[in-house]
């Protein structure tokens, strides 16, 4: 059975010809289209839909001569021609841009896709407000970045150039001056990291792009340690805290109510998953990002059972502690 990709190429060949056979004026016939391009009549009726609905072309039947015709004699098909499932992806294009909101990324993403769209043959619109009422995306909450830092941050990692700037800590309330090479930069789910050496504390470390202002290329560079590996310090299935770069092995018993989500579920590249007869599920992987794996566990409430290692579940416990005391008052 031939692979999608290649069915798409020969329906896009015959479609070319379908193109062609009408403008010659030959008047072709459904049957003599299918006769031609060796498919059933129901295949070429289905691509004269497509030409019609897609392409807006100006398919007529001639009832004397009993054949079809464009009623635009200057119509074609352009021979680039567009799957209706990269018509739709280009059309959706535009709804997910609305992750990078709030980045420069936004604009350049914007002008590609204006480019793509302009580059389409005249006679194909694209029109992505007629996904509005079908699709909505949601995308991950992100801390305001001041577009200034964000470019100064990527220039800085391009030209291998120490960036100074002021820091607000996680748990902190005021801002404190930091000089750092950049090394690294990483998106998750919406929000921007770097990892640099950070020359106040002289070690490497993790720094979000919106807590950053006043950012200043120093005109001092630097050249990357060649040991230094960015994916030690970040793991891609679970998140970016730089807290830990030892990994540990994370076993969790997910009740049956959500079972069907936590079987599914993509957790990590080293994960191992078994459903169980009660139709909870166990889980084990291996993680650096422990903070992250709390987090989760945390907001799963009482789904969720950690069963190893013991830090974890010491950690789970001392929070559900704080939160009890928080509401006793």
């Amino acid at each position: 059975m031939p692979a999608k990709g290649a069915e798409e190429k020969v329906r896009i060949n015959r479609i070319l010809m379908l193109d062609e056979a009408i403008r010659s004026g030959a008047f072709p016939s459904i049957a003599k289209l299918a006769r031609k391009a060796e498919v059933n009549e129901r295949t070429i009726e289905r691509d004269m839909e497509y030409l019609r609905d897609i392409y807006q072309a100006p398919i007529e039947y001639d009832r004397q001569k009993r054949g079809y015709y464009y009623s635009e004699p200057n119509f074609f098909i352009k021979s680039i021609i567009l799957t209706e499932g990269e018509l739709f992806s280009i059309a959706l294009f535009d709804r997910l841009l609305d992750q990078y909101r709030n980045t420069p990324l936004e604009a350049a993403l914007r002008q590609i896709f204006d480019k793509i769209v302009r580059s389409m043959p005249e006679n194909v619109t694209v029109d992505t407000g007629a996904l509005s009422p079908q699709i909505s995306v949601i995308p991950d909450h992100q801390g305001q970045i001041d577009p200034e830092v964000f470019e100064l941050i990527f220039s800085g990692l391009k030209t291998k150039q120490t960036v100074a700037f002021e820091y607000r800590p996680l748990q902190k309330t005021t801002y404190m001056s930091r000089t750092v090479d950049p090394y690294h930069a990483i998106c998750q789910r919406g929000n921007w990291y770097f990892i640099g050496h950070c020359h106040d504390k002289n070690e490497k470390r993790m720094f979000s792009f919106s807590r950053i202002r006043n950012a200043t290329l120093s005109g001092k560079h630097f050249n990357i340690p060649a040991d230094f590996n960015a994916g030690a310090y970040f793991d891609k299935q679970m998140g970016v805290w730089a807290s830990s770069r030892e990994s540990c092995t994370v076993e969790l018993l997910i009740d049956s109510e959500i079972g069907t989500y936590a079987f599914e579920r993509q957790w990590h590249e080293t994960q191992e998953v078994t459903q169980r007869e009660d139709g909870s599920v166990y889980v084990k992987f291996t993680t650096t990002q422990m903070p992250e794996v709390l987090r989760w566990v945390l907001g799963q409430g009482h789904t969720v059972t950690v069963l190893n290692p013991p830090e974890l579940i010491e950690m789970v416990s001392a929070e559900l502690d704080k939160v009890r005391m928080i509401y006793e008052k």
